[in-house]
């Protein structure tokens, strides 16, 4: 198997360099195709009611003879009065409350502000089980939306964006900002999420629209999200160097993002997203910014527990990480090894400067000022790498680390 490997690398090194590291990057367009299959037209292409939460204020027996009539659609749940119902369906614990102390006067209560898609749910189902009885299904709407966000996807995108801004911020230190100290990377993703979070806000409440009011809460929220994100994919950066993309968009978008319950309530996903619900940034964010634009959702308390925990992780995993990765380098080098990225960054630079050359000469350019500009381009990139405080003769192996996220 390795000389096959090795036949084959031969063979892809004698590929134009440019191709080479094209190449090299086409795993990224597959990952996402493949991760938007799985994740978002899995989850989303069928969404199939099964057991969704429905609190009962009346007899087991009432719940019971629902329950037969509804079959597996819905789980009947039995409270003690009307106030823990309402309690119940605000906090999203249960998609709807059947209120059935005076039987001829049914109500269903549901919040539209926690999730559009399950109140519509609940009214759907039950609204036609009541009418077969020759009765009328009173609904009573605890937390409608607002006019502005009538399909209530406002959190979804919100979350999403916020998502996005953290995990790129990090990303790109990882890729680009290889020889920077712990601190550094820090500071960056700490002002970074300061700008990012500012301008999610902004466009999305006083240039858009899309949210009135609590522009401040809003902006700390997703501030302190963005840095524990950027914190967890920076962490990440040290283990995974360029590909560093792969397990970010994988852990913050593909699989955040449909376990969030902002797009479908996770009753109606397939049981893997289900199962990951209480553990993806998204149900934090979006049961967070819930309950500061509508008062509806868990509570504050679970949102930043979220949020310190990933911020923990990420401290962690950067710590253990930076040292791990030097002595994978130093065995690396001392073996005298080099990966493929390596050697198509090395013929592309070669093959850059060939065709400076020749352009130069194409022009007039005589042969000694193309040497007197090749050594000023050298000395430049020698007095950069002394001001960042790297050994020159690294500087070659320090380019290539930096182009492949290594620190």
């Amino acid at each position: 198997m390795s000389a096959i490997g090795d036949r084959y690398r031969a063979a892809y090194c004698r590929l134009p360099p440019g191709l080479q590291l094209t190449g090299l990057m086409l795993w990224m367009p597959v990952f996402f195709i493949c991760l938007f299959c799985f994740c978002y037209i899995n989850a989303f292409h069928a969404p199939t009611i099964k057991e969704a939460p429905v609190a009962v204020v009346g007899s087991p027996t009432a719940a019971a003879q629902l329950a037969r009539t509804t079959g597996t659609t819905f789980d009947y749940r039995v409270v003690s009065d009307r106030a823990e119902a309402e309690q119940l369906v605000r906090d999203g614990d249960e998609i709807g409350a059947l209120d059935l102390t005076d039987p001829a006067k049914p109500t269903l209560m549901v919040a539209s502000a926690h999730s559009y898609q399950a109140a519509n749910v609940a009214k759907q189902v039950l609204t036609p089980v009541y009418a077969a009885q020759r009765q009328s299904l009173t609904v009573a709407d605890l937390a409608p939306l607002p006019a502005h966000d009538s399909y209530g996807m406002t959190t979804m995108y919100m979350t999403l964006s916020w998502c996005m801004g953290g995990y790129m911020l990090a990303m790109f230190i990882g890729l680009m900002g290889a020889p920077l100290r712990h601190r550094t990377r820090v500071a960056v993703i700490l002002i970074g999420a300061a700008g990012l979070s500012l301008l999610a806000n902004l466009l999305a409440g006083p240039v858009i629209g899309a949210v009135h009011g609590h522009f401040f809460q809003l902006w700390g929220i997703s501030y302190l999200w963005m840095v524990a994100i950027g914190l967890a994919v920076n962490g990440l950066s040290y283990f995974f160097g360029r590909f560093i993309a792969a397990p970010a968009v994988l852990v913050f978008l593909f699989l955040s993002i449909p376990s969030s319950g902002a797009a479908y309530p996770v009753f109606m996903l397939p049981g893997f997203f289900e199962r990951l619900h209480p553990y993806v940034v998204g149900f934090g964010m979006t049961e967070m910014i819930k309950r500061t634009l509508y008062g509806v959702g868990e509570a504050y308390g679970k949102g930043f527990l979220q949020i310190g925990c990933y911020a923990l992780a990420g401290v962690v995993l950067m710590l253990v990480g930076k040292p791990w990765r030097q002595r994978r380098e130093v065995r690396r080098i001392l073996a005298g090894g080099t990966t493929m990225f390596m050697d198509a960054q090395t013929a592309a630079r070669e093959a850059g400067v060939k065709e400076r050359e020749r352009v130069l000469a194409k022009y007039g350019a005589k042969a000694h000022e193309i040497a007197v500009a090749a050594e000023a381009e050298d000395r430049l990139a020698t007095d950069v790498m002394v001001t960042q405080g790297r050994p020159i003769d690294g500087i070659e192996r320090e380019e290539q680390d930096a182009g492949r996220g290594g620190a």
